[in-house]
C-alpha cells in the first residue's frame, strides 16, 4: 500500500492508505512522513494530446511519444499512472515490475495492447475512452464506404499518374442497398444512423440489442447468417476475442451475395485477411476497406497490400484533431478521478458506474466500505458468505459498486495484498465468498438503509448502516442499535448490563493513554444485555485489549480499524 500523512494544527499525524476513503473524503493534501507534499508520477506515452496532458498539473508528467517495450520496461516501475494509445503494448512482464501503478489509461475504445487480466489481479485500474472517438471512427467507416462504392482511391491514384478513364472505375450507389452492422455499440449505432440517411436499408447483428432499440434506431434485427445472405455491404463493429477473431473467414464470404463489399474499422482478425484477399482476387467479394489489420503496421509482403479492389487506410479511425484531443482529455479525467480515490466511470476491469448513478451513490461509499470493515472484525473464523440488503431509495439505481466498496473494506484488514474497487470481487470469489444482493423497496425508519450480513464458520454477523445528512452512521450491530460516527478507530463490547462495567473499561482507556473521543451504548431486546462502542483515537494493543476482555461482564471486545480499509 502506498501511505500518506495529513496535516492537523500544523504537523503530521495520521497516516492513511492514498486510496482511503478517510484521504478523499476529507479532501486534504498528502505528505510523506518527512512534510514533503507528494506529487505522484503519471508516464504518458504514444503521442498523447496536450489538452489531455494540460489537466494533469498536479502531477509529475513525462511525455513520451515514443518509447520502446524494453525502455517501458526499464522505467515503469517510478510511475503511479500510464497513459498510452495503441503503440505501447502493457504486458503482463511490464505490469510484474509495475509496483507502484494504480491505473492504465488508453486514450481510445480498445484495451487489445493491455493485458486487462494481469491489471486486474494486480488490483491496477484499467480505464479506456469509449465515446472520445466514436464520431471520428464512424465517419471513417462511412468514408472508406463511399471510397471503396466509387473506386475513389484508384481513381485519384490514375489522375495523378496523367490517366483519365472513367469507364474503368464505374462505382454503385448506396441507395437502395442493404447494409449488415456486426455490432450495435455506440460506433455501429452511429454507422447505422448515417447509412439509412443514405437510403440504405440496415440489418444490425448483435447479441445485445432488442427489438426496443432496433425500432428506435430505425434498423431490422437479423441473425449473422441473415447479414452474411442478404448485405449488400457488411461493416463489423465488435471487439477483438476468442469468438469473433475469424468470424468473416473463406467460408462466411463464399456464402455472400455476389458483389458484396466488406469493411472494417474496428479491430484486425475479425476478417481473415488472407482469406479476404483471396475472394477479393477471385471476385467472390466485389471489394473490401480495411483500417485494422492483425499485425501493425501492416506488413510490407502483407497479401492486401497486392489486391486491386482493397482500400487500405493505417488505423487512422480515431485520427482527427478532435478525436485526439477527446479522448486524451476523457483518460486525463478519469486519471485524475482515480489518484485522488474516486471512483472512475470509464473502467473496463469494475462495475460500470455511470455519472448519474454515482450521484446517487458517491455518499454512500465510505460507509459502505466501512460497513464491510465492521462485519468483517465481528467475524469468527474464515467467512464464506456475504449477504447484503439495500432497502429504500438506494434500489432505484445499480448498487454493484456499493457492494464492491463493502468487499473491499472487508477483505483489506485480513490480507496482505491490496484490495481495492478493482480486484475486491474477484479476490473475494477466488477465495470461496460468497456474495449476494438483495434489494427491497420498503424500509421503516431511514430513507435509505445498508446491511450487511457475514457467515463465518462461527456464525453469523449483521451490520447496518444509514445517513444523517451526508454523515455516514453504523445503526445496528447484531441485534443492538446504535449510533456509531465510523471514526478511525471503534471498539465494540458486548456486556452485562449492570454498574461499573463502563467505568472500569474506560479507565482501562485512561492508564494507557488512549483517548475516548466518544461513546455508545446500545441496547437489544435481550433483557440485561447491551453493548458499548467506544470512538478512540489510538491504536490498542494485544495487552490492552486482553485487560478489556478479562473484564468481569465483558463478553467479548471487537477493536474495527477502519484506517486498514
Amino acid at each position: 500500500m502506498y501511505y500518506v500523512y495529513v496535516k492537523e494544527y500544523g504537523r503530521l499525524s495520521e497516516r492513511f492508505d492514498l486510496f482511503s476513503s478517510f484521504v478523499y473524503n476529507r479532501g486534504v493534501t498528502v505528505y510523506d512522513r518527512m512534510g514533503e507534499g507528494i506529487r505522484m508520477k503519471i508516464l504518458a506515452a504514444d503521442g498523447i494530446s496536450p489538452e489531455g496532458i494540460g489537466l494533469l498539473t498536479d502531477y509529475e508528467v513525462d511525455v513520451r511519444d515514443k518509447i520502446s517495450h524494453e525502455e517501458l520496461l526499464d522505467v515503469i516501475g517510478d510511475y503511479d499512472a500510464l497513459m498510452v494509445r495503441s503503440a505501447s503494448k502493457v504486458t503482463a512482464d511490464v505490469l510484474e515490475r509495475a509496483g507502484k501503478l494504480k491505473i492504465i489509461g488508453r486514450a481510445g475504445v480498445g484495451v487489445d495492447n493491455i493485458d486487462v487480466k494481469a491489471a486486474t489481479e494486480r488490483g491496477i485500474i484499467v480505464i479506456n475512452s469509449p465515446g472520445g472517438n466514436t464520431i471520428a471512427a464512424t465517419e471513417h467507416t462511412v468514408a472508406m464506404m463511399l471510397a471503396m462504392a466509387r473506386n475513389i482511391p484508384t481513381a485519384d491514384a490514375t489522375m495523378h499518374a496523367g490517366q483519365w478513364n472513367r469507364k474503368a472505375y464505374v462505382g454503385v450507389e448506396l441507395r437502395g442497398k442493404t447494409l449488415g452492422v456486426i455490432g450495435m455499440g455506440r460506433i455501429g449505432g452511429g454507422v447505422a444512423k448515417r447509412a439509412l440517411a443514405f437510403d440504405m436499408n440496415v440489418i444490425a447483428y448483435d447479441p445485445y440489442i432488442n427489438e426496443e432499440r432496433a425500432k428506435a434506431l430505425g434498423v431490422t434485427v437479423g441473425t449473422l447468417d441473415d447479414i452474411i445472405e442478404q448485405a449488400d455491404f457488411i461493416t463489423v463493429h465488435m471487439p477483438l476475442t476468442k469468438e469473433t477473431r475469424g468470424m468473416i473467414s473463406m467460408a462466411q464470404m463464399r456464402r455472400m451475395k455476389q458483389g458484396v463489399r466488406l469493411v472494417n474499422c474496428a479491430r484486425g482478425g475479425i476478417i481473415n485477411e488472407h482469406d479476404l484477399a483471396e475472394a477479393v482476387r477471385e471476385g467472390i467479394v466485389a471489394g473490401a476497406a480495411i483500417d485494422v489489420f492483425e499485425s501493425e503496421p501492416l506488413a510490407e509482403d502483407s497479401p492486401l497490400r497486392s489486391v486491386p479492389g482493397i482500400v487500405l487506410t493505417p488505423h487512422l479511425g480515431a485520427s482527427t484533431v478532435e478525436a485526439q484531443i477527446g479522448v486524451s482529455v476523457d483518460v486525463a479525467k478519469g486519471i485524475c478521478a482515480a489518484l485522488r480515490g474516486e471512483p472512475v466511470l470509464a473502467a473496463v476491469n469494475m462495475a460500470p458506474v455511470s455519472k448519474e448513478v454515482m450521484r446517487v451513490i458517491r455518499p454512500y461509499i465510505a460507509l459502505a466500505e466501512q460497513l464491510g470493515c465492521t462485519a468483517c472484525s465481528l467475524a469468527e473464523g474464515p467467512i464464506s458468505q456475504v449477504e447484503v440488503v439495500y432497502n429504500g431509495e438506494i434500489t432505484e439505481v445499480n448498487t454493484s459498486f456499493l457492494t464492491t466498496a463493502i468487499l473491499k473494506g472487508m477483505l483489506n484488514p485480513i490480507l496482505e495484498s491490496e484490495i481495492n474497487y478493482v480486484n475486491a470481487p474477484s479476490v473475494a470469489k477466488s477465495r470461496g465468498i460468497k456474495v449476494s444482493e438483495i434489494r427491497e423497496k420498503e424500509t421503516s425508519h431511514y430513507s435509505t438503509l445498508i446491511t450487511v450480513r457475514v457467515t463465518a464458520s462461527g456464525g453469523t454477523s449483521e451490520v447496518q448502516g444509514a445517513l444523517f445528512g451526508e454523515e455516514g452512521r453504523i445503526v445496528r450491530i447484531n441485534r443492538f442499535r446504535v449510533d456509531v460516527d465510523p471514526h478511525a478507530r471503534i471498539l465494540i463490547c458486548p456486556h452485562i448490563n449492570r454498574p461499573g462495567v463502563i467505568g472500569t473499561i474506560g479507565s482501562i482507556m485512561g492508564a494507557a493513554g488512549i483517548n475516548i473521543s466518544s461513546m455508545q451504548v446500545g441496547k437489544s431486546d435481550r433483557k440485561g444485555m447491551n453493548i458499548m462502542v467506544l470512538t478512540i483515537d489510538h491504536d490498542i494493543s494485544d495487552d490492552v485489549l486482553a485487560r478489556v476482555l478479562a473484564v468481569e461482564g465483558i463478553f467479548d471486545a471487537k477493536l474495527v480499524n477502519f484506517e486498514a480499509i
